[in-house]
Order: structure tokens, then sequence, then C-alpha cells
């Protein structure tokens, strides 16, 4: 197993190789030759992500020590080398050749295609193994969690329960209703320590790391990734100001939001500019009082109604039309009722809902900013022109915590999928002892953990103060794939019921699809990453 890692990661470093030929000139990345080859160049993101997925499981099934975990390590790095001696998937219709990535056939003969690589993937990456990994699974769960102490143990299995009796119940009536979440969950949720999970302990936060808030996000999504995602905003507010802010902000702001007083809302994205922050219009203007009046327009704003507290970016000089003319505020907003026509009381702020198709629960709303009032003391750190630098701080766990929501919803999805499997009976047996079904199910396992475990590990990394935007990247772009394959293979499993909105997995199907888009689109993870990784 080891060598066909090794393998997988020589035939990366080829591939690396081959392009910074490309897109280096005089030892500096041309952005424009970048452009040029963009699809080899997050192809080569794609094979960076799952050499380091591959690393990972080994590293986890050697921790673990079981036979099972290894297996299933076995199973997923063995699919991986396969596939790459072809084709590298970037997802719907964009499968790219190798031979694009610059790699020859000798590249290829001496990595994935040697003779000791491709016995290990017919032995492992090989049908009945992934049956075995389904019915082992079926009957004892989908391996270890990988969890470094007991700590850790004891949080998942407490918001494991939460779940179980609190979460899941509620679930699928909160989305076929398209409804907000009951607040008494929420309030539930601040109890918990939640909102305040890693926020340092002396501003009233747990003061724990982005482990746990993994292992937190993962169990809650795998209920409902509304509710999964309710700590988002609360971990990118206290970010920002722990990051930026000045004292007096850090010690108003923070323990309200962690013992959840206090609901935050990221105000940054605005109509027909999405990731491209650098062209935001939206204007904040100094008076003579130093407070801001802001006028302009945002959209795509989770859970706006209910919230206390706007994160807003916004361009407050004009002259300086890139990102150094956009500063930060720590906006205090009324909190709405939940009534329609009073979700948005305060003067020169008005809403309107973005109806969709999943991931409901907190609702999304674009915002109308008309002579909107802003307090001088609001502006983060006291200074403007740092918005684009602060929020980038803030990018490393957002992209952590999205993949552990999509790693919870990879496991729901699963969980799903194989009670139907043994429930349905066809033609005198159930689904699950069909070849192709039970080939499913196991694969789904292998994906999951792969998932899970690059998502652990972006977290230790960046809980050891490592500079990590390449692997929260490389986690987001591979877990929010894991759960949408899962999400997919489910419905398939469950056939026409699967389309029903009655059956959790239609559910599980449209929450899936967002995880690819928000907290960066994966086409914008790939540029991250290649970027990175070219860039050396």
């Amino acid at each position: 197993m080891e060598r066909c890692v090794e393998a997988i990661s020589g035939l990366y470093q080829k591939a690396l190789a081959h392009l910074r030929s490309r897109v280096v000139v005089n030892g500096k990345l041309d952005r424009g030759l970048l452009a040029e080859h963009q699809v080899a160049c997050h192809a080569l993101a794609f094979v960076a992500t799952e050499s380091e997925a591959c690393r990972q499981l080994l590293a986890w099934s050697e921790r673990i020590g079981g036979a099972y975990e290894k297996q299933i390590a076995a199973a997923y790095i063995g699919e991986v080398a396969r596939a790459l001696s072809s084709s590298v998937d970037l997802g719907a219709c964009e499968s790219v050749h190798v031979r694009e990535l610059g790699l020859s056939e000798a590249d290829l003969r001496q990595t994935v295609l040697s003779p000791e690589v491709q016995a290990f993937v017919a032995e492992h990456a090989h049908s009945d193994q992934y049956l075995a990994i389904a019915r082992h699974a079926h009957e004892h769960g989908c391996g270890a969690l990988g969890l470094e102490d007991a700590t850790l143990s004891d949080i998942q299995q407490e918001f494991a329960r939460f779940c179980d009796q609190q979460v899941i119940p509620i679930a699928q009536d909160v989305h076929r209703r398209d409804v907000l979440i009951p607040i008494e969950i929420i309030e539930q949720l601040s109890e918990m320590g939640v909102f305040g999970l890693t926020i340092p302990e002396t501003y009233g936060g747990l003061g724990l790391g982005k482990v746990a808030m993994c292992v937190v996000t993962e169990e809650l999504s795998r209920g409902y990734i509304g509710v999964g995602s309710l700590g988002t905003r609360s971990e990118i507010a206290s970010e920002l100001i722990m990051g930026g802010g000045t004292e007096e902000q850090k010690a108003y702001w923070l323990p309200k939001i962690a013992t959840g007083e206090v609901l935050p809302t990221a105000v940054f994205t605005e109509p027909n500019h999405g990731s491209d922050a650098a062209s935001f219009t939206t204007r904040a203007v100094k008076q003579g009082d130093g407070s801001y009046v802001v006028n302009g327009a945002k959209t795509w704003i989770t859970h706006a109604s209910r919230t206390d507290l706007m994160t807003l970016m916004a361009r407050t000089n004009p002259e300086e039309p890139g990102a150094r003319g956009l500063s930060m505020f720590l906006v205090k907003k009324q909190r709405g009722l939940d009534e329609p026509g009073k979700e948005f009381p305060d003067d020169g702020l008005t809403g309107t809902e973005i109806k969709v198709l999943g991931y409901r629960g907190m609702k999304e709303y674009e915002l109308s900013f008309d002579g909107f009032r802003v307090d001088a003391d609001a502006l983060l750190g006291g200074e403007e022109g740092k918005a684009f630098k602060q929020l980038m701080a803030t990018f490393e766990g957002a992209r952590i915590q999205t993949a552990a929501r999509a790693v919870g919803v990879a496991q729901a999805a699963f969980n799903e999928a194989m009670r139907y499997a043994h429930e349905r009976i066809q033609f005198g047996r159930p689904l699950a002892d069909f070849g192709r079904v039970g080939r499913k199910l196991g694969r789904m396992v292998c994906r999951l953990q792969a998932a899970r475990q690059l998502a652990y590990f972006s977290a230790r990394e960046k809980d050891g103060g490592k500079r990590c935007d390449l692997e929260a990247g490389m986690a987001k772009l591979l877990a929010t794939r894991a759960a949408w394959e899962n999400a997919d293979a489910g419905v398939q499993i469950h056939g026409g019921n699967g389309y029903a909105e009655e059956y959790t997995i239609s559910r599980l199907l449209v929450d899936a699809r967002v995880l690819s888009i928000f907290e960066g689109a994966n086409e914008i993870q790939a540029d991250v990453i290649a970027r990175r990784l070219l860039g050396g």
C-alpha cells in the first residue's frame, strides 16, 4: 500500500514539474499562462488532493491498525491509482486525460502503471473488496473515526446523541415546509457551547481547536446541514474579530457570540460579483462624526433576519477600485421577527428572500442598504482598507468547516442508502445483495473516510499554527465531492422513492449540491491549490 501511495505522489510530482515548465517564467508564476493552462492546472490540483487523501488514509489505517480500516484504505488508494493511469475527473462533464498535464507513457510506467502498483490495484480496487466493505459496514459501521484523544471522543458521542434525539426528528419537516430551524435548537446549541467552540476561554469560549469544530460540525450536519451550519457565521465573525479587532471589540463581541446572545451573519457577496471581492461596489461613506452611511446591495446572506451582528464588507475608498479600497465593519442590527414583512426592522435595511432547492432552515436573502447608518466604532480594527486581508485570514477555518459539513452529509447519505438497501426487497432479496448496489455502498464508505481523514488533517495543521490554505482547500474539494457522490448514489439506490420528498435522501441530494459552491466554489478551490503548488 505504501508503494502505491508513493507512486501516486510520484505521478503528481512529475505532473507538477511539467506544468511548472509551462506557467513559471524566470522563477515566477505567470498568471496569464496560468489562465491559459487553467484546465491542466486545475487537474493538477485534483491530483494533489487525491495524493494527500491517500497519504492521510494510509496514516489513519496504520494508526488504527485494524484490518477493516486497512481494507478501506487499500481500496481507495488502489482506485485512485487506477483512475490516474488514464484521466483526472474534475466534476460533471470534466474528465481530463493525464496527457494534458504533460505526462508521458514513461511517466505512467514509472509510477501508477508499474507492475507492482497494477498488481495492488487488481487485488484491492476490486468489486469483491467493495462488497466486503459494505457488508462489514452494515454490521459494524464505517470504521474508526481516528480521533486522537478521549475529549474529542466524548464530544463526538455527546453531539451524536443530540443529533439523533433532537436534530434528525425535525430535519425533514423544516426542509419540506421551508421554515426556520426552531429557536429551541439554537438555544440548546448555545448551552452546549457550539457558538464559542473555538473562542478562547478568556473571552467566554471553550477554547477548543478546529478538530473539535470538525467533530461537532460533522455530527450536526449528519442530522441536518442547516443545523450543522448554524455555527459557521459565528466561527467567521469570531475569527475576524480575534484576528483583526481592537481589544475593545474583542471584549465586547466575543463573549456575546460565545454564549449565543449575539448571532452573526456574514455580509460579503454582491450581485454580479460572487468570489470577485475586489470588484465590490457597496459603499460606506464616512460622516463628520466618524460614523458611516452604507448604500448598495449584498446577496446570498444566510440567516440574515434572525441575526444581531453583520460582518459587513464595503468600499470606503472609491479611488481604490481593488481590494485595498475595502473595509470590514461589525454592524449592530435588530433581530427580526419570524413573520413576513417583519424580518428587517432597521431603518435603511431591507431584505428579499431567495428561494433555494436545499440548505434551508436559515433562509437566504438579498439585502439592500439605503442610507443605513453604521457606528464609528464598528470599523474592524479601527483601520480602513484592511477588509480583504482580514477576510482571507478566515478562509482556512471556513473551508475546513465546510469540509466537515460535507462529511456529515456524506455520512447521512450513506446511512440512508444502507438502511434502504437492506429494507427494500426486490426479486425475493434485499437490494444490498445485488452486486452493483453493494459495490456502491462499499465505495461510499471509502470516499467518506478519505474525506473525513483529509478534513481532520487540515484541522490538525490549523491547530498546530501552520498555514493551511492549501490543505483546507483540498479538504473542501474532496469532501464536497464525497457528499454529492454519496447523495447521488443514495438516490439511485432508492430508485423512484429517492425522488420523493418524503424520503430523506431527496433532501440530502439538494443539500449536498450547494457544498461545492459556497465558501469558494470548487473551481476557486482548484485555482487556489494550483497557484500554491505551482508558485512553489
